[in-house]
């Protein structure tokens, strides 16, 4: 019963490689495990502002403003549902297409979902701001600044929230790997006190 699943809440940035990989991955344990996934919005533009930047992306972080905003905006609109499928339909955009985070990526997305084009006028209006910085800090705050996109929120067993970054993972597993994977991502995030477990990414993303 649906009643039965577990709700996964996923913060992405569309201009995140490592993040579509991991919401590829949600999908697919939704397949195999009695999971559902919710995504909701955050903002790596957010993220580092104020921060020392290499120019380049300085570049990428003013060109990422858009595709946020109008996901917010849209979210606003149209309720959180909507997220699910404008998501698949920018990350198919930018990450298999490598069609970039520009204002034809916007409204071919938007066009792909069936949503009015005029929402691609908010990619360079501050007028959902404040709904993005929020939706970004409720996905931040119980993490930390230290890291990015993705964040995942999952409710622990005993009602307390489990909150963490990543899995970074790449390629996005399939069928019972994808599910092992979740298990035991809950396994040790779920784990009282436990923070961190890392090795050298010595891999570029591989998106599919």
């Amino acid at each position: 019963m649906a009643d039965d699943k577990t709700v996964a809440d996923m913060w992405f940035d569309p201009a995140c490689p490592w993040a579509w990989i991991t919401s590829r991955w949600l999908l697919e344990v939704e397949r195999v495990r009695p999971v559902t996934v919710r995504f909701h919005v955050m903002s790596l533009s957010v993220l580092n502002e104020g921060r020392e930047l290499p120019e380049e992306y300085q570049n990428l972080m003013h060109q990422a403003w858009g595709p946020v905003r109008v996901c917010i905006a849209a979210e606003q609109k149209y309720g959180n549902a909507v997220l699910r499928d404008l998501y698949t339909a920018l990350g198919t955009r930018i990450h298999l297409q490598k069609s970039g985070l520009g204002i034809d990526t916007i409204r071919a997305a938007l066009a792909d979902v069936g949503l009015s084009a005029d929402l691609a006028n908010v990619a360079e209006s501050s007028e959902y701001d404040e709904a993005l910085r929020a939706s970004h800090h409720a996905g931040m705050d119980p993490v930390g600044y230290e890291v990015g996109t993705p964040v995942i929120h999952v409710p622990g067993p005993d009602g307390r929230l489990i909150a963490f970054f990543g899995p970074v993972v790449t390629p996005a597993p399939k069928g019972e790997a994808a599910g092992r994977l979740w298990d035991g991502v809950l396994l040790v995030a779920g784990t009282p006190g436990f923070y961190e477990l890392k090795r050298t990414r010595d891999q570029s993303p591989i998106v599919d």
